[in-house]
């Protein structure tokens, strides 16, 4: 240990000053001279585990920047709803919603809980998607509308108080759990996953265990925790779904239902322009008369 030390130590030493002030920030003042300056992470097992923490916060905002983008592009390139719950990103969405305006004004660490807003915008564009391939365009723009107005009341004080914001906090951890609900339901009624996104699926499934250790090491609040539990016991079903509907009929990939013109038509259209003879004409077949 203390040969990597003394090779590390000149360069932690010598951090860029934006570095040393957002490790500081991070970690702490103590944790930061443990770790970072002296470079001794078994003299503080605490420090050595909000290190940890605060990596798989990051980490998992990170991830949840492009969590949902393969089921958007799965949506937009079939241009089909099938195997998706709107019912499930309703439940979902107002449950993010809650819990990100509850983080925001009690003033935890972002990165306990940076990932509910990132996943949040990307869950309206997907259940808008949804309403719109399902043939209520209407229904899209009213389930933006009724998300901005609620969002705008849950984020002033004058509007919910803190102790209203706790019980809908609590609501929203049933509404966390609920969400999966319809979503399991779907794919066992349909026997396959249809459009949903095996990336998406197993990445909640890493991030709502991962989100456990960080809650237990830097939030104390068992509202919160509770939620990722039993989050993470739904998302473990709706992975071992997805693991058992792989090969089903139901679940491959459903062809684009974008309209594509056939090759053949173009290249006939282009010989036809080219010499004056359309191809009806050319596929008819020589004249039998004799020629004096």
């Amino acid at each position: 240990m203390d040969s990597i030390r003394s090779l590390l130590q000149p360069i932690t030493h010598n951090l860029p000053a934006p570095i040393t002030s957002a490790g500081r920030t991070l970690l702490g003042p103590f944790c930061y001279k443990t770790l970072i300056l002296d470079i001794d992470p078994f003299t503080s097992p605490d420090c050595l585990k909000l290190a940890i923490s605060k990596g798989l916060g990051i980490g998992i905002i990170g991830a949840s920047s492009i969590v949902k983008i393969p089921q958007l592009l799965k949506l937009l390139n079939s241009q089909s709803a099938a195997g998706l719950s709107f019912l499930s990103y309703l439940l979902e969405t107002s449950s993010y919603l809650i819990s990100l305006s509850y983080n925001v004004r009690h003033g935890f660490p972002f990165s306990t809980y940076g990932e509910t807003a990132l996943i949040l915008i990307q869950n309206v564009a997907i259940a808008a998607l949804v309403l719109k391939y399902s043939g209520q365009s209407a229904g899209a723009v009213a389930w933006v509308a009724g998300l901005a107005a609620a969002g705008a009341a849950l984020f002033r004080e004058d509007v919910i108080s803190v102790k209203q914001l706790s019980w809908l906090q609590a609501g929203a951890g049933v509404l966390g759990v609920a969400s999966k609900a319809p979503q399991i339901y779907t794919v066992w009624r349909e026997g396959g996953t249809g459009q949903l996104s095996a990336f998406a699926v197993f990445n909640y499934l890493i991030g709502s265990l991962s989100r456990i250790f960080t809650t237990l090491q830097e939030v104390p609040d068992p509202l919160i925790l509770y939620g990722f539990v039993a989050g993470f016991a739904l998302n473990a079903v709706l992975a071992a779904q997805m693991i058992m509907y792989w090969n089903s009929g139901a679940s491959k990939k459903t062809p684009s239902s974008k309209l594509e013109r056939p090759v053949g038509a173009d290249t006939k259209q282009a010989i036809g322009s080219s010499t004056g003879v359309s191809p009806s004409q050319k596929a008819k077949s020589p004249s039998t008369r004799r020629r004096g």
